[in-house]
Protein backbone atom coordinates (compact mmCIF):
# COMPACT_ATOMS: atom_id res chain seq x y z
CA UNK A 1 0.00 0.00 0.00
CA UNK A 2 0.94 3.45 -0.77
CA UNK A 3 0.77 6.21 1.55
CA UNK A 4 -0.77 9.67 0.45
CA UNK A 5 -1.32 12.91 2.05
CA UNK A 6 -4.39 14.94 0.28
CA UNK A 7 -4.82 18.58 1.46
CA UNK A 8 -8.61 19.73 0.35
CA UNK A 9 -9.97 23.00 -0.09
CA UNK A 10 -13.53 23.28 0.34
CA UNK A 11 -16.02 25.86 -0.42
CA UNK A 12 -16.69 28.14 2.49
CA UNK A 13 -19.21 26.76 5.18
CA UNK A 14 -18.84 22.90 3.50
CA UNK A 15 -16.06 21.46 5.46
CA UNK A 16 -18.36 19.46 7.97
CA UNK A 17 -20.58 18.16 4.72
CA UNK A 18 -17.32 17.39 2.87
CA UNK A 19 -15.68 15.47 5.71
CA UNK A 20 -19.39 13.79 6.32
CA UNK A 21 -18.97 12.27 2.68
CA UNK A 22 -14.87 11.50 2.97
CA UNK A 23 -16.09 9.24 6.05
CA UNK A 24 -19.08 7.59 4.48
CA UNK A 25 -16.71 6.49 1.56
CA UNK A 26 -14.39 4.67 4.46
CA UNK A 27 -11.12 5.01 2.22
CA UNK A 28 -9.43 7.31 4.70
CA UNK A 29 -6.94 6.27 7.33
CA UNK A 30 -7.22 9.42 9.18
CA UNK A 31 -9.41 12.79 8.34
CA UNK A 32 -8.53 15.87 10.32
CA UNK A 33 -9.76 19.56 10.23
CA UNK A 34 -6.65 21.87 10.03
CA UNK A 35 -6.05 25.60 9.61
CA UNK A 36 -4.40 27.61 6.87
CA UNK A 37 -4.93 27.37 3.24
CA UNK A 38 -6.64 23.91 3.53
CA UNK A 39 -9.66 22.88 5.64
CA UNK A 40 -8.88 19.34 5.48
CA UNK A 41 -6.15 17.19 5.43
CA UNK A 42 -7.07 13.52 4.47
CA UNK A 43 -4.32 10.35 4.84
CA UNK A 44 -5.15 7.09 2.96
CA UNK A 45 -3.68 4.05 1.32
CA UNK A 46 -3.06 3.51 -2.04
CA UNK A 47 -2.78 0.16 -3.11
CA UNK A 48 0.92 -0.41 -5.16
CA UNK A 49 -0.71 -1.33 -8.70
CA UNK A 50 -3.33 1.29 -8.41
CA UNK A 51 -3.11 4.66 -10.52
CA UNK A 52 -3.18 7.05 -7.78
CA UNK A 53 -4.46 10.06 -10.08
CA UNK A 54 -7.33 7.60 -10.89
CA UNK A 55 -8.04 6.48 -7.91
CA UNK A 56 -8.31 9.80 -5.85
CA UNK A 57 -10.77 11.19 -8.94
CA UNK A 58 -12.98 8.13 -8.54
CA UNK A 59 -12.97 7.98 -4.77
CA UNK A 60 -12.74 11.77 -3.77
CA UNK A 61 -12.87 14.14 -6.22
CA UNK A 62 -16.84 13.79 -7.18
CA UNK A 63 -17.65 15.15 -3.22
CA UNK A 64 -19.76 18.47 -4.09
CA UNK A 65 -17.92 21.93 -2.41
CA UNK A 66 -14.61 20.49 -3.14
CA UNK A 67 -12.70 23.27 -4.41
CA UNK A 68 -9.07 22.22 -4.48
CA UNK A 69 -6.71 19.70 -3.44
CA UNK A 70 -3.01 18.61 -3.18
CA UNK A 71 -1.91 15.53 -3.06
CA UNK A 72 1.70 14.64 -1.09
CA UNK A 73 3.00 11.12 -2.11
CA UNK A 74 5.02 9.50 0.51
CA UNK A 75 8.40 6.90 -0.57
CA UNK A 76 9.66 6.22 3.07
CA UNK A 77 8.43 6.58 6.67
CA UNK A 78 11.64 6.48 9.03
Amino acid sequence: MRCVFINIRCKPGHSYKVAEQIVLREVHSELYSTSGPFDLLLKLYIPEDADVGKFINDNLLDIPHIERTETTLTFKAF
